[in-house]
């Protein structure tokens, strides 16, 4: 089988959307879109008046009409909505969730994979957090409609997402193990789907997508091949200095002068020893230049997962005056990340990108609100009356105390999912007319993202990238250095 030398990174929310993963599957690497919220990334758009129709396209692509019809008519705002109106609010997901809300994640996760693979016969793939569990079955399953080529998973351990895509390939019923905090081992916490309660017609068995999970060590290679519930087909070895959410250290945790958490030894993973299970696998987390694609292949990978850089290329979802600031940062090489040990509410480190204007001081977050009304990081939680409740160390922090957590979870957390959403252009409007505000994240190798842009220029794009990692075409700093001897 044909692997790539390139996965372009899955990028939440909506920065590695339909439009990146289509310029870099385009060229024969693997171009990926980020499912996380993207129920809420098509309602938003919807709500936009769906302006260059692309929406619309991948409506009309859904093997299932009468469905399709129902979530347009709910969400589409002819025109647009209004700066100042907020976007339709949807009920935060829970175990139950009600059919539309269903219909709204195969929906969404249909239309961004299909739209990702329009012009081109090469693989896309698609990347989900295991943290954000509640939605993973009609997500999946909506992306397999599509045709995803690969599902990518990381953020915990994603043990049953392999037999999950056997049973989707067939229309089968599916279960998932919801983590529910203190659950009793007699308490029914199995999230359930059924592809056949949303069908419309019989379709024939789908292609089951190669499974690719994240790791950060050993163990968990070698947990997923003995334990999965069905075949792993490789792995993305990723370091501590990739963007977004990080795998704690190993053993006592240590910080920095900084605050950051340290990393040694035990974070390393020994690739000889990952070589030997004999499953493909890809680096990650600092590999973004051409020499480290031939480092990653030297060490037996079969290349390397790129993100930061990708993040800022022309068509990636980042909002643009946000994706220039931090280009200016680059170039004036000034672009610092921190890994902030208390940012995200799941309490894995969080690679904040630190910009003014954004929420990455703790001054500037102290000035919201806080409010939990997207709720794709709260965790399940068991109420006193047995059932099953959700909480979020980022919410109210009067709420969160009575649904029995404590001030201390609730120290530095930052609402990341309605930031993200900022990031994309698509921050809600609150009551007082205030907007949500934005908090980027990136890999510590942000300020190699100079290499991409040529002489005189202030962007470049995807097609830049894939070129330059190949050595299809000379690196753009060194082209300005010839220049500037010239």
């Amino acid at each position: 089988m044909q692997f790539p030398k390139i996965i372009q990174g899955g990028m939440g929310a909506g920065v590695s959307n339909w439009r990146l993963a289509q310029a870099v599957s385009r060229l024969g690497q693997l171009g990926v879109v980020s499912s996380t919220a993207l129920d809420q990334i098509l309602v938003r758009r919807l709500g936009g008046g769906d302006p260059d129709g692309h929406m619309k396209i991948g409506f009309d692509m859904f093997p299932f009409q009468e469905m399709a019809k129902r979530v347009w008519r709910e969400y589409f705002v002819p025109d647009g909505k209004a700066p100042d109106e907020p976007y339709k609010a949807t009920p935060m997901h829970t175990r139950n969730d009600a059919r539309k809300l269903v219909e709204l994640c195969i929906l969404s996760n249909f239309v961004e994979v299909a739209l990702a693979r329009l012009g081109h016969d090469n693989a896309v793939g698609i990347n989900l957090l295991e943290k954000v569990q509640v939605v993973h079955l009609p997500s999946l399953y909506g992306a397999m409609l599509a045709g995803a080529g690969y599902v990518l998973m990381g953020a915990g351990i994603p043990l049953h997402i392999p037999g999950v895509l056997d049973k989707l390939a067939l229309h089968q019923p599916v279960e998932y193990k919801l983590s529910v905090a203190g659950a009793p081992s007699d308490l029914d916490t199995q999230l359930r789907f059924d592809p056949r309660d949303y069908m419309e017609s019989e379709l024939a068995p789908l292609n089951r997508p190669n499974f690719l999970a994240i790791i950060s060590s050993n163990t968990l290679a070698t947990t997923m091949l003995k334990r999965g519930s069905g075949k792993t087909n490789g792995f993305v070895v990723e370091k501590h200095t990739a963007g977004g959410h990080n795998a704690p250290p190993r053993g006592k945790t240590l910080f920095s002068e900084t605050g950051e958490p340290v990393y040694g030894e035990r974070d390393q993973v020994n690739l000889e020893a990952l070589s030997e299970l004999g499953v493909p696998f890809w680096l990650a987390g600092g590999y973004n230049t051409p020499e480290k694609l031939k480092e990653a292949q030297s060490a037996g990978a079969q290349g390397i997962q790129v993100g930061s850089v990708f993040a800022l290329s022309a068509e990636s979802g980042l909002r643009e005056d946000l994706k220039q600031e931090l280009l200016d940062q680059v170039v004036a090489e000034k672009a610092k990340v921190f890994t902030d040990p208390l940012a995200s509410p799941t309490g894995f480190p969080f690679k904040v990108a630190l910009l003014e204007g954004t929420l990455s001081g703790d001054a500037e977050y102290e000035a919201r609100t806080r409010v939990c009304d997207l709720g794709y990081l709260r965790e399940g939680y068991v109420t006193p009356k047995g059932a099953i409740g959700y909480r979020c160390a980022a919410e109210n922090i009067d709420a969160f105390l009575a649904k029995g957590g404590t001030v201390e979870e609730t120290v530095g957390r930052k609402c990341l999912c309605n930031a993200l959403m900022a990031n994309v252009g698509y921050g809600q409007v609150r009551p007082d007319g205030r907007q949500e505000q934005p908090l980027l994240t990136a890999g510590d190798g942000l300020n190699e993202a100079a290499r991409f842009l040529a002489p005189g220029q202030h962007r470049y794009t995807a097609a830049d990238v894939v070129q330059i990692l190949l050595g299809e075409k000379p690196e753009a700093r060194t082209l300005a250095t010839s220049a500037a001897s010239a």
